[in-house]
């Protein structure tokens, strides 16, 4: 589709028109403290506003300077996201909060490329929080500014494609108004998350409607492109909630798989002969399955998981306790329980066994 200048200062001003028009109340547009927008951005990736609102609230209230985040313990920043997913994010926050406190004096790097420097800001979150904390004219590009240019500008490259987020980049780029970079940044944002959605998207409201590539052509659907070429991992997985008297044993994950740092039970995977094998219960006791199974879906994998309970007499426990030692495995007292950073599908588990 092309378009000149005008055609551009027109599309920018129309989005802009309507984000003015119709705003949003949310805490993070409401200053320019790097810090503030930095923690809003990370914990909207991958998270609807309504879902993150109140993580973001929480964190504020907990950790109100990046000071405070770079002081707290690891284990209490990821109890505080628990709930949220994709927990890599928590610990590069953690991690970014540490440097910019320790190693920068507690100052933000203030333009896009000094930001791409931190720990877990890509291209999205440092166009993001330089434009609107530091006002750099710099284009922020997300799913929801994908599908905007995508089906306005009738654009058919895979946006999963690097060529594909070269091209979007450079477009939004050329489009975004010298003078108010944020307010643009956050009207494509806003527009694609509550206009031009993926599904069933507002066409019969759109602003743009008119000038729509997508909605001129029947195309709304068919846009924006994207080739899914990851594969998504199947996983069966059995857990024991082993308890003896008071106390529960505990796993804590580490590197090299999902929920790193966060806390589940002994397992094996039935798919994997060589784990199942070598897994022994520390006292051969009665055990019981709970009757659900839980299907848990992550960004690249589906987990199909069984619970089974195993009671262990009290007078077993210092059995108990040397056998957790040798499997690096933790003996958590009831009250301590909620303390521990869980994986969302533990939480949901403990609260169907009203454990």
């Amino acid at each position: 589709m092309a378009l000149n200048p005008t055609d551009y200062q027109l599309f920018s001003h129309q989005i802009i028109s309507w984000y003015k028009a119709n705003p949003r109340d949310l805490p993070w547009r409401k200053t320019k403290n790097p810090y503030k927008i930095w923690l809003s951005e990370i914990i909207l990736q991958q998270t609807r506003v309504a879902q993150g609102l109140p993580y973001y609230n929480a964190f504020v209230s907990a950790y109100p300077t990046v000071k405070d985040l770079a002081m707290a313990p690891e284990e209490e920043v990821l109890r505080l996201w628990q709930g949220l997913g994709y927990y890599s994010r928590a610990r590069n926050l953690h991690a970014c909060a540490k440097v910019i406190w320790f190693e920068l004096g507690g100052n933000f790097p203030n333009t896009f490329n000094s930001l791409l420097t931190l720990k877990g800001v890509g291209s999205y979150t440092a166009a993001a929080i330089s434009s609107f904390a530091f006002d750099e004219v710099q284009a922020v590009v997300d799913g929801n500014v994908f599908r905007v240019l995508a089906r306005y500008f009738g654009i058919e490259t895979d946006i999963a494609s690097g060529k594909g987020k070269k091209e979007f980049e450079a477009l939004a780029n050329t489009i975004i108004p010298k003078d108010d970079p944020a307010s643009f940044n956050q009207a494509m944002m806003d527009f694609g998350a509550r206009l031009c959605m993926p599904k069933n998207p507002s066409c019969d409201i759109c602003p743009i409607q008119q000038t729509c590539f997508a909605f001129k052509q029947g195309l709304v659907n068919s846009l924006p492109v994207k080739i899914n070429k990851t594969k998504v991992r199947e996983r069966n997985m059995h857990y024991y909630v082993i308890r003896c008297g008071k106390n529960w044993v505990w796993n804590k994950r580490t590197a090299g798989d999902i929920w790193e740092g966060l806390h589940d039970f002994p397992s094996f995977e039935a798919n994997e002969e060589s784990k199942s094998s070598k897994f022994e219960l520390p006292i051969n006791e009665s055990i019981h399955l709970f009757p659900k199974k839980y299907r848990h879906i992550l960004s690249h994998q589906k987990l199909n998981v069984h619970f089974s309970k195993v009671e262990v007499p009290e007078k077993n426990y210092p059995q108990l306790a040397e056998w957790c030692e040798n499997q690096g495995y933790l003996l958590v007292e009831d009250e301590k329980i909620d303390q521990l950073a869980k994986p969302k599908l533990i939480v949901n588990f403990l609260n169907d066994a009203e454990i």
